[in-house]
């Protein structure tokens, strides 16, 4: 087995221990909330989980951004991967947060909530990055296309979470401040052990996606040089 092929094994088994911890951690160990009972428990997901999604999105931009400096190849494939992986993540904020707004305060959505429309524009904003970018024959063209893309739209996740951070509606709580986290001792640990656990998983699920994608890629191009 590779060095390599043993880290991710080393990884995904950290990350299934974590996420067992953290299972464990919010059901029996943190508190239930005062005003929202058992229903606020979903927020030790859908906060990482939303955390998660920004840091993909990021994570793309920054190779995005070595691509178009360096040119190096790698990079358009480690974009792509951390796009794809960050609407996967944007998919699951958008359902975990309908389902607490709904259990917590009868609403699934609201279209007046700057802050979910405003997650909503980034989420849609990357969906159509996968179109431009298949609507292109593959090659250095797409590669840069794709990257600029990628890049500007990085520019939408601080404005996203500003929006969510400055809000003072029943949909977002403010729950960190300049005076620390709003919950208790228990709460806290078992809100970062979700986030480790949940960004450790994505990162697995990065690693495991690129992996593939490289190997079909190799492979397509074994094809076409054997291709009579």
């Amino acid at each position: 087995m590779s060095i390599a092929k043993s880290s991710l094994t080393l990884l995904a088994s950290l990350a299934v221990a974590l996420t067992g911890t953290a299972v464990g951690m919010i059901f029996f160990v943190a508190p239930e909330d005062a005003d929202q009972g058992l229903s606020q428990k979903i927020f030790y997901v859908h906060v990482p989980i939303a955390l998660t999604a920004y840091a993909c999105f990021a994570l793309a931009a920054w190779k995005a951004f070595r691509l178009l400096t360096t040119r190096g190849d790698r990079y358009d494939l480690e974009s792509y991967t951390g796009v794809h992986q960050g609407t996967i993540f944007g998919a699951l904020t958008l359902v975990t947060g309908s389902i607490w707004a709904k259990a917590s305060w009868g609403v699934w959505w609201t279209w007046s909530s700057n802050q979910l429309v405003l997650f909503l524009v980034l989420f849609l904003f990357y969906c159509a990055y996968f179109m431009l970018r298949f609507s292109i024959e593959p090659g250095p063209r797409r590669e840069r296309i794709s990257a600029v893309y990628a890049l500007f739209g990085v520019a939408l996740v601080p404005v996203s979470f500003l929006a969510i951070r400055l809000a003072s509606d029943f949909i977002h709580p403010t729950v960190f401040t300049r005076d620390g986290p709003q919950m208790t001792g228990e709460m806290f640990t078992a809100f970062c052990i979700s986030w480790a656990a949940i960004t450790l998983l994505a990162y697995v699920m990065y690693r495991v996606e690129l992996a593939g994608k490289r190997t079909d890629a190799n492979l397509r191009e074994l094809r076409e040089a054997l291709a009579p």
